[in-house]
């Protein structure tokens, strides 16, 4: 890795940790539970984000799991979530 190309991925590496600490702040402090669940997902890819650039980092592909892993995560969460902030609850018993 060339040192400019080194500069960058670590640049971006503290960029992305700062915005995780910012968002966890909205994730606490958030006004509404919409705001708390966006700052939760956004938090999800921001660490798909952090694992890509570990992956650069280190120069490996074994990564690429775990970020699928974290994606798929974050959206069934995201689902998930929202589902029960519309309705009131997450697995319907009723099949109506």
């Amino acid at each position: 890795m060339t040192d400019w190309f080194s500069i960058v991925v670590h640049l971006c590496l503290f960029i992305t940790t700062i915005s995780i600490l910012l968002l966890l702040y909205r994730a606490v402090v958030g006004p509404s539970n919409p705001d708390r669940v966006v700052a939760l997902d956004t938090i999800g890819v921001n660490l798909i984000a952090i694992t890509g650039l570990m992956a650069i980092i280190l120069d490996t592909v074994q990564l690429n799991d775990i970020i699928l892993l974290i994606g798929i995560l974050t959206f069934i969460a995201t689902v998930s979530v929202a589902k029960f902030l519309e309705k009131g609850v997450i697995i319907d018993q009723d099949r109506d």
